[in-house]
């Protein structure tokens, strides 16, 4: 036990047991108790903070140890978060937008951790896994000339995926019962040449990703980052509530929540709700913006059209489909699953074989599959993690043909507007601004390519071509100063994997009454909400938060673990455990499952709380509708459910029902 330098009791010897033997009794360091609620403003000094890690290759590390409403955590300094190139870089960017020159910029990580048991040994244990850093002193940056600069701390918004990944390798370690969950944020510091105060902060969105992170001048509180509130419930939205028009009550709702209604829809709803007699809950209304917006219907492609008075025999989608209809030769599926099924040739197809231990070569017909998506909203608002959730959807979709399928190679392209490069524009090029909340089309170029390589990397699949143009022009057809271009760019991510001839089709005969709906993949978390309806907008109609909301983080470690359960599951050919599967994309859940038991031919009762989520204060709407990515949802009959929980569990997956047929 130990103290703050003020308002706690000193406790003059605490002795704590290192690894090494070692016993620490300077009361000012190791650990802080604070009470049940601390008293408002209180920090603990730069001194109180200092620690020797007892780790065996003896490095230091700033470190801080305490309890709050019972809760235990561990802050513990890393090492530096920029080479020397990239803070020159960062450095260069500020000194553009900033009111004053900035002389210097570092940076570290900094991890923290919510605890069970024993501090020291949990402690002991985070030093073992974590990078800190080896030379003397604390890693975090000082600050060299008084009042000349400023030092912000980043924090994830949510659950980042490094703390999942951290997590899970920890657990997986033997460390389940000591830590419950590690998460990584930042310290910066930056040294102006003069004295700067200003709270604006225009440079803020050059030091940390506004769509994914929190940027703050204090430390972060650690009780919020690890929260674990108690279970929301339904919101009833009274649209006829009295002296209120119920059209002008969901108008006001559809705006608030982004739902991107249009006015016959919301006039269906309320007709609907009239007639059963009581008004909507969120979960409907949120879902059905989703599952019926333009990015899952494709109302305009499936419209019909009249152009110059003359009406078209075919919608958009129909001439897409009119190759196949007319030369349908060679294909196996097309537009009736998650990606398009084309015959292929007799292959060599390595399976285990699990009565004898080994693995056989079997000559097969193998399949070929192919598709290609966009993800241009995403990417857009963030063009990192936007285009690298692009080509994870993409990749689960090939994944989640028929009753099983496996990616072998990827594509990535861009359509953007005008690039601008500073000191490098081209004479054609035109400056007309853009929303607020839009990354720069030199930034998505930038960052975009970059996200979907390293998902395809990670996951393990070469992203092997792609494509990439520039359009910014003056329509001529339109009045002055209308101009056609790639504000809102356009991102697509493609593919092509293979599936065995056997489970290259979705059969409602493969599923039988009973079967088991399970979630297979990564856990519900309160990231992309409602990007089925935000994707749907027009560019620039959005609300800033709200497009934050819909876009998702990736997380290919996990999508790379849950594609091993498919690999697994379609190596045992005919006992393939596997009925059905579907990807989780826009809308979550509540595109997914419905969608999953109705190619079934079923209907389906699903318990909402039985979705591993990594929140249980979510509510029934954040489950059913978050995007959470990396994935798939699986039907598996009562016989093959055994075998496939062993699966699961071979992977690290948690195989729960979460329904029946």
């Amino acid at each position: 036990m130990a103290h703050y330098d003020k308002k706690l009791p000193r406790v003059d010897k605490a002795s704590i047991p290192c690894s090494s033997g070692e016993l620490h009794a300077n009361p000012t360091i190791k650990f802080q108790t604070w009470p049940p609620t601390p008293p408002s403003g209180f920090a603990p000094s730069r001194e109180s903070r200092l620690v020797r890690s007892c780790r065996s290759r003896e490095p230091r590390a700033t470190s801080f140890v305490y309890l709050l409403n019972m809760a235990a955590f561990v802050t513990l300094d890393g090492d530096a978060c920029f080479t020397a190139s990239e803070a020159q870089k960062l450095r260069e960017q500020i000194n553009r937008i900033a009111p004053i020159q900035v002389s210097a910029l570092s940076g570290v990580w900094v991890y923290y951790a919510r605890i069970e048991g024993d501090a020291a040994t949990a402690q002991h244990q985070l030093a073992q896994l974590l990078p800190l850093p080896i030379d003397s002193g604390s890693a975090t940056p000082l600050l060299t000339h008084i009042g000349h600069g400023r030092r912000w701390y980043v924090t994830p918004r949510y659950n980042s995926p490094w703390s999942t990944k951290a997590t899970s390798i920890a657990h997986v370690c033997g460390l389940e019962k000591q830590i419950h969950r590690i998460e990584r944020g930042r310290i910066i510091t930056v040294e102006f040449d003069q004295p700067y105060n200003d709270k604006t902060v225009p440079f803020r969105d050059v030091l940390h990703d506004r769509m994914t992170e929190h940027l703050a001048t204090e430390a972060p509180d650690l009780n919020l980052m690890f929260a674990e509130g108690q279970p929301q419930s339904l919101e009833v939205v009274d649209i006829f509530a009295s002296g209120k028009d119920p059209v002008q009550v969901l108008n006001d709702y559809n705006k608030k929540r982004g739902l991107a209604l249009d006015p016959s829809e919301v006039q269906y709803l309320v007709d609907k709700f009239t007639q059963l007699g009581r008004p909507p809950h969120d979960i409907e209304l949120f879902m059905f913006a989703q599952v019926n917006s333009e990015h899952c219907r494709h109302k305009q492609f499936n419209a019909n059209w009249t152009i110059d008075g003359i009406s078209k025999p075919r919608s958009l989608f129909e001439m897409i489909r009119n190759t196949h209809k007319t030369t349908p030769g060679f294909t196996v599926s097309a537009y009736s699953d998650n990606a398009a099924v084309m015959e292929g040739l007799t292959s060599n197809f390595w399976a285990p074989d699990y009565s004898t231990g080994s693995w056989k070569l079997n000559k097969e017909l193998v399949h070929v599959l192919a598709k290609v998506e966009t993800h241009n909203h995403p990417t857009a608002i963030a063009p990192f993690p936007g285009a690298a959730t692009g080509s994870g959807g993409e990749i689960r979709d090939e994944g989640a043909v028929g009753r099983g399928s496996m990616p072998k190679a990827g594509l990535c392209g861009f359509w953007v507007s005008d690039l601008l490069i500073p000191d490098h524009r081209a004479p054609w090029e035109i400056d007309v601004g853009r929303p607020a909340h839009y990354a720069s089309s030199l930034d998505i170029m930038l960052e975009a390519p970059i996200g979907s390589a390293r998902f395809n990397n990670e996951f393990g699949r070469p992203c092997l071509t792609g494509t990439f143009r520039t359009l910014l022009t003056v329509d001529d057809s339109k009045t002055e100063g209308e101009f056609r271009g790639y504000h809102k760019p356009i991102m697509i991510a493609g593919g092509v994997g293979t599936v065995r001839e056997k489970h290259a089709l979705k059969r409602q005969g493969d599923v039988h009454e009973g079967a088991h709906v399970i979630v297979l993949g990564g856990p519900a978390m309160l990231i992309g909400l409602g990007g089925g309806a935000a994707s749907s907008n027009a560019s620039g109609e959005g609300n800033a938060d709200l497009d934050f909301d819909s876009v998702q983080r990736g997380n290919p470690e996990m999508e790379r673990r849950a594609q091993m359960v498919i690999n697994t599951c379609v190596a045992l050919g005919a006992e393939n455990p596997i009925a059905m599967i579907h990807d989780v994309g826009a809308g979550g859940l509540s595109n997914a499952l419905p969608e999953l038991v109705k190619d079934a031919g079923f209907g389906g009762r699903f318990e909402l709380r039985q979705v591993e989520s990594v929140d249980r204060s979510m509510s029934p709407l954040q489950i059913w509708c978050n995007e959470a990515q990396e994935r798939y949802v699986v039907l598996v009959n009562g016989e093959g459910m055994d075998r496939f929980a062993s699966i699961c569990r071979k992977f690290e997956f948690v195989s729960r029902p979460c329904a029946d047929t």
